[in-house]
C-alpha cells in the first residue's frame, strides 16, 4: 500500500514527461506496424517486384538499429533528449506525409531509413529518461511506455485497412511472376493468387487510383501523430528551453533535481546526492559505454550480464518481428491454406493481444518481479511454439496461438530492462546495449526466416520459432547464473550509494 502510494506520488511530481514519453512512444508504435498492410499498395505506387519492394523494410530495420546507437549521443542533458524526441516525431509525421508521392522504390527506401533513424532515437531516449527519473521503480513505467508501442502498432493498420487496394495492379506473368514465389514477405501470397483484372498495365489507371486511396491513410496517420512533437516542444517550453542559449541550462533532468530536493530530507545521509555526477556520463552511447575507464575493474559478470540479456531479447524481440510478418504466410500455405480474408486478421490479432499484455502487465509488475515476468514469458513462448508445432493443421489453434504469443512477447522488453538495470545498478549502459540487440534481432532473424521459408517450406516457420524460444530460455538460464554470481557494484566499480536504493523493498515485493 505504502509502494503504490510512493508510485502514485512519484508519478503525479513527473507527470508532464512522464505522459510525453508515452505519447512519443505512440509515434514509434504506428511507424513499425504500417509497412506489412500496405505493401501490396506500395508496390503498385512504386511499380517495383518484391524483391526490390524487400529493401524497403531492410532499410527501416538498419536505421532503427542505427537510430538506436546514435541515439544515446543525445542523452547527455535534458534539452538534447527533448530536441531528439520533437525531431523524431516530427520527421514521423513527415514520412507518412510524404509516403504518397514516392514513385520510386529508392526514394520511398531512403524515406522509411529516415523514419528508422527516428524510431530508433526514440527508442533510445525514452526509455533512458523514464529509468532516469523512476530508476529502481521504472518497470510500471516501462511497461505503459511499451503498452504505447502495441498500441500504436495495432491502430496504425485499423487506419489503413479501409484505404487498401482490392485489385491486383501488376502482371500475372514476367517480373511478377519470377518473383511471386518469394515468401520474404507476406504479400507474396497476396499477390500470387490474385487474378489480373482488366489486362491493365503497371502505371496506368489501377495503381494511380491504389495510391491516391491509401494516401489518405497515410495523410490520417500523420495529422494522427502530429500532437506528438507537439507534446515535447511544450515540454521544452516549460522546461524554459526554448531559448537561443541553451548553455544557460542546468544539465540534470528537471525530474532528477526535483528527487534531489524531496528524498535527502527523508533520510539521515545524503549518499544518493554525489553518484548522480558520476552516473550521469554513463548514460551515453554504446561506443562510450564500451570505452569508459572506470570498467577496469569491474568482474567478468558485469559484462556477461550485459551481453546475455542483449542475447535474450535478440531472440525474443526477432521472434515479435518474424511472427508479425510472416505468420499471414504460414497461413495462406499448405496444410492451413486459410482464405486471405480470414488470414488478414492473425497480424491485427497479434498486435492486439501484445497491446492488451501491455495493459495487463501494468498492475503485475508492481507485484511481481521482472526476473519472474521473463522467465514466464520465455517460457510461454516455447510452449506456444511446441503446441502450433505439433497441430499444424489446427486453424482454430493458430488463432489461439497467436494471441498466446502477443500475450508472452508483450512485457518482454521493459521486464528484461528492468531485472538487468536493477542487476547492475548502473543507470544507462544496459539500456543502450538492450535497445541495440532487440534492434539487431528484430532485422535479422527476419531476414534468416525469410531466407528459410522460402528455401524450406512454411513448415520451417515454426521449427525457426522453435529453436529461437529454446536459445532465448537457454540465455536466460545463463543471464541467472552470471546474477548469482555478481558481486555488484557497490564492491566493485564504486562506492557509493545507486540512487533509488532506498525503495528496493518495495520493488522486489
Amino acid at each position: 500500500m505504502g509502494c503504490d502510494g510512493r508510485l502514485s506520488g512519484l508519478l503525479r511530481r513527473n507527470l508532464q514527461p512522464t505522459v510525453t514519453y508515452w505519447s512519443v512512444f505512440l509515434s514509434f508504435g504506428l511507424c513499425i506496424a504500417f509497412l506489412g498492410p500496405t505493401l501490396l499498395d506500395l508496390r503498385c505506387q512504386t511499380h517495383s517486384s518484391l524483391s526490390q519492394i524487400s529493401w524497403v523494410f531492410f532499410s527501416q530495420q538498419l536505421c532503427l538499429l542505427l537510430g538506436s546507437i546514435i541515439g544515446g549521443v543525445f542523452k547527455r542533458t535534458l534539452a538534447q533528449s527533448l530536441w531528439a524526441l520533437f525531431s523524431s516525431s516530427l520527421t514521423i509525421s513527415l514520412v507518412f506525409a510524404v509516403i504518397p508521392f514516392c514513385r520510386d522504390v529508392k526514394v520511398l527506401a531512403a524515406v522509411m531509413a529516415l523514419a528508422g533513424l527516428a524510431m530508433g532515437c526514440i527508442d533510445t531516449v525514452a526509455n533512458m529518461q523514464l529509468v532516469r527519473i523512476y530508476q529502481k521503480d521504472s518497470a510500471i513505467f516501462l511497461q505503459v511506455l511499451h503498452f504505447f508501442v502495441g498500441f500504436g502498432a495495432l491502430l496504425s493498420p485499423l487506419i489503413a485497412d479501409p484505404f487498401l487496394s482490392e485489385e491486383d495492379c501488376l502482371p500475372a506473368n514476367g517480373t511478377a511472376n519470377a518473383t511471386s514465389s518469394s515468401h520474404l514477405f507476406h504479400a507474396s501470397r497476396v499477390l500470387g493468387h490474385r487474378s489480373w483484372s482488366n489486362g491493365t498495365l503497371p502505371g496506368q489507371s489501377p495503381p494511380d487510383r491504389a495510391g491516391t486511396r491509401v494516401s489518405y491513410a497515410f495523410w490520417i496517420m500523420a495529422l494522427i501523430n502530429l500532437p506528438v512533437p507537439m507534446a515535447v516542444l511544450f515540454l521544452l517550453s516549460k522546461e524554459r528551453l526554448l531559448t537561443c542559449c541553451p548553455q544557460r541550462r542546468p544539465l540534470l533532468l528537471s525530474a532528477d533535481e526535483l528527487a534531489l530536493e524531496t528524498q535527502p530530507p527523508e533520510k539521515e545521509d545524503t549518499s544518493s546526492l554525489p553518484p548522480k555526477i558520476p552516473s550521469h556520463p554513463a548514460h551515453e552511447d554504446l561506443f562510450s559505454c564500451c570505452q569508459r575507464t572506470n570498467f577496469r575493474g569491474a568482474p567478468c559478470s558485469f559484462f556477461a550480464i550485459h551481453i546475455v540479456a542483449a542475447l535474450v531479447l535478440f531472440m525474443m524481440d526477432g521472434i515479435t518481428g518474424v511472427y508479425s510478418t510472416f505468420v499471414y504466410s504460414y497461413a495462406v500455405e499448405k496444410p492451413l491454406s486459410v482464405g486471405h480474408k480470414v488470414a488478414g486478421y492473425l497480424p491485427s490479432l497479434f498486435w492486439g493481444f501484445i497491446t492488451l499484455g501491455h495493459l495487463v502487465s501494468i498492475p503485475i509488475s508492481s507485484r511481481m518481479k521482472p526476473a519472474t515476468m521473463v522467465c514466464i514469458n520465455v517460457v510461454g513462448v516455447v510452449v506456444t511454439y511446441l503446441v502450433l508445432l505439433a497441430l499444424p493443421y489446427n486453424i482454430i489453434f493458430l488463432y489461439v496461438g497467436t494471441a498466446s504469443l502477443g500475450l508472452f512477447l508483450s512485457s518482454t522488453f521493459p521486464s528484461m530492462l528492468a531485472y538487468t538495470e536493477d542487476a547492475l545498478q548502473y543507470k544507462g549502459c544496459a539500456t543502450t546495449v538492450l535497445v541495440t540487440g532487440a534492434g539487431i534481432g528484430e532485422m535479422a532473424l527476419q531476414m534468416l526466416v525469410g531466407w528459410i521459408f522460402q528455401a524450406q517450406g512454411s513448415y520451417s516457420f515454426l521449427v525457426c520459432g522453435v529453436i529461437f524460444g529454446c536459445l532465448a530460455f537457454a540465455f536466460y538460464i545463463l543471464l541467472l547464473f552470471f546474477h548469482r554470481m555478481h558481486p555488484g557494484l557497490s564492491s566493485v566499480l564504486t562506492q557509493d550509494k545507486p540512487l533509488g536504493v532506498e525503495s528496493s523493498e518495495c520493488y522486489q515485493r
